[in-house]
Parts: C-alpha cells; structure tokens; sequence
C-alpha cells in the first residue's frame, strides 16, 4: 500500500483505493482539458460506473473535501492524487528486458505524466543490444552497474522471460534499486526494504477467460 502524508501525519492508502485514484486521476485531467473546474461525485460516479459514496471516500482519504452544492475543484484534485501519489516527483526507472514487451513500456510516452521516467534499457541478445527504441539506445546488461552510478535510479522494471528475472532483480537491487515492477510470471524473493509490484498478464488473461466463457454460457442457457 502507498503511504500518505498530511498534516505531518503519516496513513496508508488500500490497494484497491490505489487503483481507483489512478482511474480519476486520468478523468480528471481530461475534465481539465475540457474547461471543467469542478464537479461531483454523483457526476464521478456516473461517468466511471462507481458508487458515488465510495467516490467520496476515496477522495477523502487522500483529504480532499468537496463543497456542498459546488462539488470538488478538479485543479485541486488532480494536485492532491499528484502528491499522494508520487506524480508530482520523477522516479527514474531502468528497464531489463527490451522483447515486445519491454518495447512498448518504452514506446509509451506518458509514463512522465505519472512519476516515472526510464532512463536507460538493457538486453543481452546481440539483435537488441545497440537498438534504439525512441530516445534511447538498448544498452548490454553489463553497463548495468555503471549507468547506475551515474543516474542513481529508485525503480526497476522486469520484462525478462521468468527463468532470468530472479537474477535480474538481484543486479538490480545489488546496484541500490528499491522497488520494482515485475512483469515476469514469478514471484521474486527479495528484502523486506526492498517493493515489488507484481503485474501477471497471465492471471489477468486467465480471468477475462473465464468470464468470457461464463458469458457464453449464461447466452445459451
């Protein structure tokens, strides 16, 4: 779970709370696009198919509170999920692992918007080694240790094949990373200090499967 900080006080956001702020994150920036300057939880709740009590209350939890019959102020929400968040800050990122996956993390270009910059990307195979992907060049692993000296980065990114992830999170906690978002379909053991995010395209797959079968089930029944 994240941590919050207000009034000097620190609290913690729930996973599921987390997940939902980045959706109204994304919401709120297009409402600013489009001129908005406030709006409600009801209008929330609408829009992002949410109840729009738990909109408040995700809302509240990172201590933002509306007006009655003015609603919230879209530029103070989206300041507010910026610092609870992290967006507010850049993390500088090195991703290991530029197949098609590690590609398109580094073709997206948005990442900026959302506290995250990669820095620098690495492969082993001769084919990606030298590559550029936008505006970097894939570097080999073992410039790993010196880049790191130099940009000092605080997150990871995995998107090797699972037989080669835990040794790529050792180097990448060996070279002073403290967090990193796992792609790989492995569980990697770690230190206590050290945070993984773990994102399973597999499950994720499996459970869309599921519910499509579910779907085509209940229509011929």
């Amino acid at each position: 779970m994240q941590r919050a900080v207000q009034a000097g006080r620190v609290s913690r956001i729930a996973e599921p709370t987390l997940r939902r702020l980045a959706g109204y994150y994304r919401y709120f920036r297009d409402l600013q696009t489009r001129g908005a300057v406030s709006v409600s939880c009801h209008v929330v709740g609408d829009e992002l198919a949410l109840d729009p009590t738990l909109v408040r209350k995700d809302l509240e939890s990172i201590s933002i509170v509306g007006r009655r019959r003015v609603g919230f102020a879209v530029a103070e929400l989206i300041a507010g999920i910026e610092a609870h968040l992290g967006y507010n800050g850049l993390n500088r990122a090195f991703l290991v692992g530029a197949g098609s996956l590690g590609t398109a993390l580094l073709g997206y270009k948005k990442f900026k918007q959302y506290g995250m910059e990669i820095v620098a990307a690495f492969d082993v195979a001769p084919s990606r080694v030298g590559e550029r992907v936008g505006d970097l060049e894939i570097c080999h692993l073992g410039a790993l240790p010196g880049l790191a000296r130099e940009y000092q980065p605080q997150l990871g990114i995995v998107t090797v094949p699972a037989e080669e992830a835990q040794q790529v999170a050792d180097l990448l906690i060996g070279n002073g990373i403290g967090a990193i978002w796992n792609f790989a379909p492995v569980n990697l053991r770690v230190p206590s200090e050290v945070i993984v995010q773990n994102e399973d395209l597999y499950r994720s797959l499996a459970t869309l499967s599921h519910r499509l079968v579910m779907k085509h089930e209940s229509a011929g029944s």
